[in-house]
């Protein structure tokens, strides 16, 4: 599919209206989950809530801290759980904010763009 990234605005929910944070986040449909590194996370108060179980691409398992947060793109908003991708973390835009957000991507324009999803 190839990669792109693209802006998102984050905030720790219960955020006065208004205040949002910007951040660069590569799409990944292969990630569950966003994940900031945990400086990014800090600066708008953000801290891990609860370990959530992953496999890692090389096959590692282990415990990631998370927490939830605000997501923005365009003019749609959700609420999505986010990892701690630590000091030198990639910042990622996964599939349950994807989702969350009505959004699908189109590969070849390198966009993402609203989605109809099945009920079932």
């Amino acid at each position: 599919m190839g990669t792109f990234s693209v802006e998102v605005d984050i905030r720790r929910p219960g955020t006065p209206t208004g205040t949002w944070t910007p951040v660069k986040t590569l799409v990944d449909t292969g990630a569950a989950f966003c994940q900031f590194p945990d400086d990014v996370l800090a600066a708008i108060g953000i801290s891990a809530e609860r370990h959530v179980p992953v496999v890692l691409a090389d096959g590692t398992q282990r415990e990631q801290p998370a927490a939830w947060l605000e997501i923005r793109y365009g003019d749609r908003t959700a609420f999505t759980l986010v990892l701690f991708a630590g000091a030198n973390g990639l910042s990622l835009l996964g599939a349950h904010a994807l989702e969350g957000l009505g959004l699908v991507v189109d590969p070849p324009r390198r966009v993402l763009e609203p989605g109809r999803f099945p009920l079932a």
